[in-house]
């Protein structure tokens, strides 16, 4: 399946999702610019036609350009497809500024987190930027880069403010490896994609302290309860946090060692800190920056979310990650 007639779409991030994602519209027949910031990657993954450093062994297709001018990169662009750290996301939206954005565009973005100082969702910040009738998308679901660039068989969904702008996304990305579904819950979906990397740095410091499967789905579980409460208090579809961008992606994210957040936790349970972790993994770990904000906008709802609580309590270095597990298991007992 691919999609027709092909478009322009600027891809901002070239890191492993959004080079994957890049490589996959482009597959799709669309002609596509991935923008990055470091010349010297941008330049190697045009002369050498792969990005070494973050996807190495997959072939770029022709119709993909690598760029660091946001201008060319945007320059009549249908779509604008966001895919950094959740840190950047609002500096990126003041590049789209700066570069004579085309509101018609939309915003859109692969970026699972929140604003670092404001705790904002990042369809706020966006409406912030660009006013409350800009058309918004999230793409979420479980979905590892390298898994994608190798078209193994991948669903995702699409979280919009605006159905047909949703509809038109899951067209431009479906195929016959990637499944596009569609949803009009962005606050469920944001939620979850923040919460669940919390909840894989807890699963990840469970397996590395060598408690078992039935501890690790007792986290999934538990943390997944965690998840619906807090979408709960701020509004999210419950049936949001059952789909692919909720239990699919807390799932794949707490069991697989291709998630940085685990990762992040079996280190930790190895006595590593969290610089020690950080430099070992290499890459952005949202569940670092995530864990404050999302305790905040809990103790803002007053929420229980005792699993993220204690993971914050180890990334801040007030618990051990055995003191985090025993202070869980001896809670006061309570019906499910």
């Amino acid at each position: 399946m691919t999609t027709n007639p092909s478009i322009k779409i600027a891809v901002l991030g070239a890191g492993s999702w959004g080079s994957a994602l890049a490589t996959h519209l482009a597959r799709n027949q669309h002609n596509v610019y991935l923008w990055g910031r470091a010349e010297d990657n941008i330049e190697d993954i045009e002369s050498s036609r792969e990005n070494k450093n973050y996807l190495p062994g997959i072939k770029l297709p022709d119709n993909l350009t690598a760029t660091t001018s946001m201008t060319a990169a945007i320059q009549d662009a249908e779509k604008v497809l966001i895919v950094t750290p959740s840190y950047a996301f609002r500096s990126i939206l003041l590049k789209l500024k700066e570069a004579d954005f085309n509101p018609e565009a939309g915003i859109s973005w692969g970026t699972k987190g929140l604003e670092q100082g404001s705790n904002k969702l990042l369809h706020k910040v966006a409406e912030e930027e660009f006013g409350s009738g800009i058309k918004l998308a999230m793409l979420s679901g479980p979905t590892f880069a390298l898994e994608v660039a190798k078209k193994l068989p991948t669903a995702i969904t699409v979280a919009a403010n605006n159905p047909v702008f949703a509809r038109r996304w899951s067209k431009l990305l479906s195929s016959n490896y990637f499944r596009a579904y569609t949803s009009d819950d962005i606050i469920g979906a944001e939620i979850a994609a923040a919460c669940k990397n919390i909840i894989a740095i807890a699963a990840g410091i469970s397996d590395g302290l060598g408690y078992g499967s039935n501890a690790r789905s007792a986290i999934i579980t538990r943390g997944l309860h965690e998840i619906m409460l807090l979408g709960d208090a701020y509004g999210a579809h419950e049936k949001t946090f059952m789909g692919l961008s909720g239990i699919g992606d807390l799932t794949l994210t707490c069991s697989d060692d291709k998630s940085r957040n685990r990762r992040l936790g079996l280190l930790l349970a190895k006595g590593m800190s969290i610089d020690e972790a950080k430099r070992e993994i290499g890459q952005s770990v949202e569940g670092i920056h995530a864990a404050k904000i999302i305790c905040q906008l809990a103790a803002d709802k007053r929420v229980d979310m005792p699993i993220s609580i204690e993971i914050l309590r180890i990334i801040v270095g007030a618990h051990s990650p055995r003191m985090a597990a025993s202070n869980l298991m001896q809670r006061t007992l309570k019906p499910e």
